[in-house]
């Protein structure tokens, strides 16, 4: 009976219950939308870096990432991969030997950051093979090398060109070698697709004089909330010489810039569930004081307070958890077509994107919690606004309620 009361009570004023559930409405949606924006960008960041570069684990040399030196390369000891394998999470861990050299063509010479491949591993953890333009892929024992679209472009090479390429081996050794173009492949941020070019990793530690050493093992995992748990396994391990970083450590300035815009867009969700939970409050306390003498004459006849109390409490939850429904009823289809459908980035903004080495793209996520934590502040903004009609009607003197 109650509920039945506080649902038709609600539309007596069909007009104000719509208003109110329209800003309630509005605000899950906008709110929804914006997070997941917000956290679906997070994560492309987090995995376009990851998957191009870096993995969201790297295993390295102890001091390796600070001078990039061939001197700090190491050995992968059977156990390790044996380890790594058994480890649940990890879904790839692809061994590089990365270098640098002079590439030559003719009269042109450029700096290219040389990476020598496990080509099967490769294609597991970065989809390489994905990304070719002209020529093929490398193979197992491949003597060829694949060039980014950029570097090819510049050295005017073409699939079936010789390149020469010369640099600073293992212990100084030299490095020198001359190289068929094997295939081109066209990397989504220029800084890669102009400077880097790929080996088959045998040829690459041939060529280095570093017969059997590796200098980063990047590793893939399927949740990235178990960074930390598979990072210790990790650890374990590890030699005396050989150390284990995160993505976060590798790349600072992509963390920091995650933790600055998710700060900013809490205090902008946050604003704007003020401005609502202000709306909604005023409309409660408009509608408790507009009833008080309805409420006089019911608590004269014998409806107890707190009956009364209970009613207007179930009013205030049901005309806020109305639009809360729509809301995520509205947003659930926006965000899963957003997240199918990333949108494109361009002018400073894409720039600012490449320069954190990140493919320019706007990604949405379509995770659950994220319409759970809006459900969740929606409903306590329904519950504190619902405190008023508490206080109204426990300090109702009925008498002087029916004079009005």
């Amino acid at each position: 009976m109650l509920f039945k009361l506080a649902w038709k009570n609600i539309w007596r004023n069909k007009k104000r219950t719509v208003i109110v559930a329209a800003s309630v409405f509005f605000a899950v949606l906008l709110a929804t939308v914006m997070r997941s924006a917000q956290l679906g960008s997070y994560r492309y960041m987090i995995q376009s870096v990851a998957k191009l570069q870096t993995g969201y684990l790297q295993i390295q040399g102890k001091g390796f990432w600070d001078n990039r030196s061939l001197e700090k390369s190491f050995v992968a000891s059977d156990s390790l991969k044996r380890g790594l394998k058994a480890i649940d999470g990890i879904t790839s861990a692809a061994p590089r030997l990365e270098a640098f050299a002079l590439i030559s063509h003719d009269s042109v010479t450029k700096v290219a950051s040389v990476i020598g491949i496990d080509p099967i591993k490769e294609k597991q953890m970065s989809g390489l093979d994905n990304r070719m333009k002209k020529g093929h892929y490398l193979q197992a024992g491949d003597k060829g090398c694949l060039l980014g679209t950029g570097l090819a472009r510049r050295l005017n090479l073409q699939v079936g060109d010789s390149l020469v390429l010369y640099g600073s081996g293992y212990h100084a050794q030299t490095a020198a070698a001359i190289i068929v173009v094997s295939g081109i492949i066209k990397l989504p941020l220029p800084q890669l697709d102009n400077a880097l070019m790929f080996l088959n990793l045998g040829r690459a530690q041939d060529i280095y004089s570093a017969p059997g050493r590796l200098t980063s093992i990047p590793v893939m995992i399927s949740d990235v909330d178990q960074l930390q748990n598979i990072r210790r396994k990790v650890q374990h391990l590890l030699t005396p010489g050989q150390t284990v970083m995160s993505w976060g450590e590798m790349i600072p300035e992509l963390k920091e810039s995650i933790a600055f815009d998710n700060a900013s867009g809490m205090i902008m969700l946050g604003i704007l569930y003020m401005v609502i939970g202000f709306g909604v409050f005023g409309v409660v306390m408009m509608m408790a004081s507009e009833r008080e003498k309805e409420f006089g004459i019911l608590n004269s006849v014998g409806m107890q307070k707190s009956r009364l109390m209970f009613v207007s409490v179930m009013e205030s939850i049901m005309v806020t958890m109305i639009g809360l429904l729509v809301g995520l009823l509205a947003s659930w289809p926006i965000t899963w077509y957003l997240s199918q459908h990333p949108v494109s980035i361009s002018g400073n903004s894409a720039a600012t994107y490449e320069q954190l080495g990140i493919e320019p793209i706007l990604n949405f996520s379509n995770q659950p919690d994220i319409f759970a934590g809006q459900a969740l502040l929606v409903f306590l903004i329904a519950m504190i606004c619902a405190l008023y009609p508490l206080f109204f009607i426990r300090r109702l003197n009925p008498v002087n309620a029916m004079r009005k």
